[in-house]
């Protein structure tokens, strides 16, 4: 499990005289996480984002999990936990399932900036390529290497360059990306990932069968 910096620091974090040491490539169009928590650390309703749902609206059982793109632990969740929860209750309209993204630091923000822009159609495909191919787009950890290798997930899921360049340029989405995780993160007193609230309750991560066994019997209370 990887643990997460207060929510007032979500994001970013301050370094001697206030200022902010995650910046991005120069020259690259590309919003920083500063720009979005300019206008983040008291969001509006009207800044907060819609849930990214899968299943049916009507399930017995929600299970809410906060996850970072950039998290190891989170990835091997997707891989594990969630496709066996995916093929054994969302499929089958037991459970409704809603995925909380979580900014470690900027790259996490550009994983989920390419994921949203691809819209309500393609949001879970990226997401899936992103946690799938983590070690891959991180690479070596340079931030140019980490930008290219995103833009390319982009076009693959069927983005052209001109989106693709808008979508990273977007300082709106980013501002409202960050107040959203601000805002659910602070409610469900998030403070590492992958974190699961299930029916209100939250939990830590656990293995699928602990999973398993928390939603059958939340099914046989219905």
């Amino acid at each position: 499990m990887t643990r997460i910096l207060p929510v007032i620091a979500l994001v970013l974090a301050a370094v001697a005289g206030g200022a902010w040491y995650l910046t991005q490539p120069a020259g690259s169009g590309v919003v920083t996480p500063a720009e979005a928590q300019t206008t983040a650390e008291t969001p509006d309703a009207d800044m907060i984002l819609p849930d990214r749902v899968l299943g049916s609206e009507d399930a017995p059982v929600t299970v809410v999990v906060y996850s970072s793109y950039t998290c190891p632990h989170c990835a091997n969740f997707h891989a594990d936990q969630f496709k066996n929860l995916k093929a054994e209750y969302i499929d089958t309209g037991k459970v409704r399932y809603v995925h909380r993204e979580v900014y470690f630091d900027r790259y996490a923000l550009w994983g989920g900036m390419i994921a949203n822009c691809g819209g309500d159609m393609r949001y879970f495909g990226i997401a899936d390529m992103l946690y799938e191919q983590q070690k891959d787009w991180i690479g070596s950890g340079d931030g140019d290497e980490i930008l290219g290798n995103l833009r390319r997930m982009g076009k693959t899921a069927g983005l052209s360059d001109d989106e693709v360049d808008a979508c990273f340029a977007d300082q709106e989405m980013a501002t409202k990306l960050v107040a959203t995780y601000q805002s659910t993160a602070e409610a469900d007193g998030i403070n590492a990932t992958p974190t699961l609230v299930i029916d209100g309750e939250k939990h830590s991560n656990m293995s699928y069968d602990a999973l398993k066994d928390i939603i059958e019997e939340r099914l046989a209370a219905q």
